[in-house]
C-alpha cells in the first residue's frame, strides 16, 4: 500500500540527529532532508541538496524517528471536529487507526446512526458540530480528506454492520443475513478500510458465535485486511477468549491483530505468560498475529459496559426503559454481586475498582473523579447511599447511559510481559472526553520511551521505536510509513530521549508531553518547537483492493 503525501510548505534539513530508523537496528547520527512530502536524503547529501531557503532545524541531542502510529484509537469525531487534536500529534502520533471495538459511525443507515451516536456517546460525546451526513466508509474517509491533524486507517466494525443487518437482538444470524454482512464488510474494505474490528463484550457484536464472525473474517482475508478484535472477556475466562480469536483467524485464513492485549483483574495477576505461549505457539503454527497494549495499569470504557449482555438487547432506549424495572435490577445486581456478568469479565464486581472519568450530564460532575463506592459510602442523603449497585443503576438512569469510567483492574507484570513481545506494537485506547480521562490518551507513547525505556530499561530505545513504528506500518500494509528511508513519506518525530515523557496524570489528564519538540505529518510541521501549528496535512490511508 502506498500514500499520498501532502507537501510540507517549505524544505527541511533536520540536522545532526541521532536517527533511529524505526527498523529496530542500530542508531546512527545525521541529517534529514525533508521536501515534497518525502524524505529526500539522508546522511552527508541532507544539507548539500537542500534547496537555499530550506528551514534549518538543529537536532543536536535529539532523536529523528518515524512518526508514531496508534493502532487503537477512539478519535473517529476528534478527528473531524478538533483540526488541532493536540493530544495525539503532540505525542507524535502521525497515524490513528479508527473504527475500534466494533462500534463506529461508518457503515451506518439512519436508524443506525442513530443508535450508534447514543451507544458510544461515552466514547466520543454528542456533539452538535457534526452533520453526519455521511453513511459508507468511504464516505467517511472522504470526510478525513477535507482536512485533519494526522493520518487515519479505518476498520469497518463488525457490532455496527451486525445492526444494519441483524438489529440489536439476541440471536444467531441467518445465512443470508451473514451473506449480507459479508457484502458491507466487502465494500467496507474496497473503500479503504484496513480491515474488521469487533466489539464481543458490546451489543449487538457480542451477538455473533464463532461460526459467524469466521465467515466475515474470511471476507476480510479475500480483501487483504485483518481482524481486531476486543474479544469476549479480559478476566475470568480471558485465555479462552484469546483461544477463539486465534481459532477464528486460523480457520479464516485472516491476519489477527489482538487490540489491548492483556490479562486483567486478580485473577489474571502474573498469568501474562501463559497467553505468550498461546500466541507464540500460533505462530509457530503459521497464524499471522500481531498485537497492541497501552503501558499503563487501568483500563477505561462506559458504566454501561458492566451490564450483562441480555439487559442491553434492543439498543440504548431498550436498555434505559428496562432498568425501570425492580426484577430486571433485582437480577442484574445478583449477576453483578454474585455470578460476575459478561460484561464484568465473569469477575464479580469490585465498586472500589471503578473510578467515574466522564459523565454528559452535568448535574453528575461532583462524582467524577470518585469511585463508586467511595461515592455510595460518602455521600449521605440518597436513596442510593451505602449502597453502591443502587449508585450504578442511578447513574446509567441519569445520565442515559454516557457515563465513562476508569477500570482499576490492570498488573505490571502482565503490562509488561506484553510489551517486550516481538509482534507488539502500541495502542493508546485512548478516550478523548469527559473531565477526567484516562491519561493514555495524552501520554501512551512518552510514557513508553520515558518510562518504560529511559526509567525502567524495559526495552532498548530502537527496539521500541521499532514498536511504535515499523511494526504497525507493516500490520496496516503502509510500505511507505513506519521508517526512515529515502522516498518514505515524511512522518517524523523529533524528540529528546533524556527528557521525553508523559505528563499527563489521573488528576490532570490532558497535560501535553515534555521532549518532543517537533512532529511531522505528511512533511508539513504540526508541532513546532513543542507548539501546535496551525496545518492540518493529514489524509486517510486507504488499503487499496487486494
Amino acid at each position: 500500500m502506498t500514500s499520498r503525501p501532502t507537501d510540507g510548505a517549505r524544505a527541511v534539513v533536520i540536522r545532526g540527529a541521532r536517527i533511529v530508523d524505526g527498523t529496530g537496528g542500530p542508531s546512527v547520527h545525521g541529517s534529514l532532508l525533508i521536501d515534497g512530502g518525502r524524505i529526500i536524503a539522508i546522511g552527508a547529501s541532507a544539507e548539500a541538496d537542500a534547496p537555499a531557503d530550506a528551514l534549518i532545524i538543529d537536532a543536536d541531542g535529539l532523536v529523528a524517528s518515524p512518526g508514531f502510529i496508534d493502532m487503537h484509537a477512539h478519535s473517529d469525531l476528534a478527528v473531524l471536529r478538533d483540526h488541532e487534536h493536540l493530544a495525539k500529534v503532540s505525542q507524535g502520533v502521525t497515524t490513528e487507526v479508527l473504527g475500534q471495538d466494533g462500534l463506529s459511525y461508518a457503515p451506518t443507515d439512519d436508524r443506525t446512526m442513530a443508535i450508534v451516536r447514543q451507544q458510544i456517546a461515552g466514547w466520543n460525546g454528542q456533539p452538535d458540530d457534526v452533520d453526519f451526513a455521511w453513511r459508507t466508509v468511504g464516505e467517511y474517509l472522504d470526510r478525513v480528506d477535507r482536512g485533519a491533524a494526522l493520518n487515519v486507517a479505518y476498520l469497518v466494525p463488525q457490532g455496527s454492520v451486525r445492526m444494519l443487518v441483524v438489529g440489536t437482538e439476541n440471536r444467531a444470524a441467518t445465512a443470508d443475513e451473514i451473506a449480507r454482512m459479508q457484502e458491507l464488510v466487502a465494500a467496507g474494505l474496497r473503500e479503504g478500510a484496513v480491515g474488521m474490528s469487533s466489539g464481543l463484550t458490546y451489543v449487538p457484536g457480542m451477538f455473533a458465535d464463532t461460526e459467524e464472525l469466521v465467515a466475515l473474517c474470511r471476507t476480510v482475508a479475500e480483501h487483504g485486511g485483518f481482524y481486531a478484535p476486543h474479544q469476549r472477556s479480559y478476566g475470568k475466562g480471558a485465555l479462552e477468549a484469546y483461544a477463539e480469536m486465534i481459532d477464528i483467524s486460523r480457520r479464516s485464513g485472516c491476519a489477527l491483530h489482538l487490540t489491548h492485549a492483556t490479562m486483567n483483574f486478580g485473577v489474571n495477576a502474573g498469568r501474562a505468560a501463559e497467553l505468550v505461549a498461546l500466541i507464540d505457539a500460533a505462530i509457530a503454527d503459521g497464524v499471522d498475529i500481531t498485537l497492541d497494549t497501552y503501558p499503563y495499569l487501568p483500563g477505561s470504557t462506559t458504566l454501561s459496559a458492566l451490564l450483562p449482555s441480555w439487559a442491553a438487547v434492543g439498543g440504548p432506549d431498550a436498555t434505559i426503559e428496562r432498568l425501570g424495572d425492580d426484577d430486571v435490577r433485582a437480577r442484574i445486581r445478583y449477576e453483578l454481586e454474585v455470578l460476575g456478568t459478561d460484561g464484568c469479565h465473569g469477575v464479580v464486581t469490585d465498586w472500589a475498582t471503578i473510578e467515574i472519568s466522564g459523565v454528559a450530564n452535568p448535574e453528575l460532575a461532583g462524582f467524577v473523579g470518585r469511585t463508586v463506592a467511595d461515592i455510595a459510602a460518602e455521600d449521605a442523603g440518597h436513596a442510593w447511599s451505602g449502597d453502591p449497585t443502587a449508585l450504578f443503576f442511578a447513574l446509567l438512569e441519569a445520565d442515559r447511559l454516557a457515563t465513562g469510567i476508569l477500570q482499576h483492574v490492570g498488573d505490571e507484570a502482565n503490562v509488561r510481559t506484553m510489551m517486550v513481545h516481538p509482534a507488539h506494537t502500541g495502542g493508546s485506547d485512548g478516550i478523548l472526553i469527559g473531565a477526567k480521562p484516562h491519561p493514555r490518551a495524552w501520554g501512551t507513547f512518552p510514557r513508553y520511551l520515558g518510562h518504560y525505556v529511559r526509567e525502567e530499561g524495559v526495552l532498548g530505545l530502537e527496539d521500541a521505536v521499532a514498536h511504535l513504528t515499523s511494526r504497525p506500518a507493516a500490520r496496516l500494509g503502509l510500505s511507505d510509513r513506519g521508517v526512515l528511508r529515502v522516498g518514505a513519506v515524511a512522518d517524523v518525530v523529533l524528540f529528546d530521549p533524556a527528557t521525553i515523557a508523559d505528563r499527563a496524570t489521573f488528576a490532570e489528564p490532558r497535560q501535553q508531553a515534555a521532549g518532543i519538540p517537533w512532529v511531522f505529518v505528511n512533511g508539513a510541521a504540526v508541532i513546532a518547537d513543542g507548539r501546535r501549528t496551525d496545518a492540518v496535512p493529514g489524509r486517510s490511508l486507504r488499503r487499496r483492493p487486494a
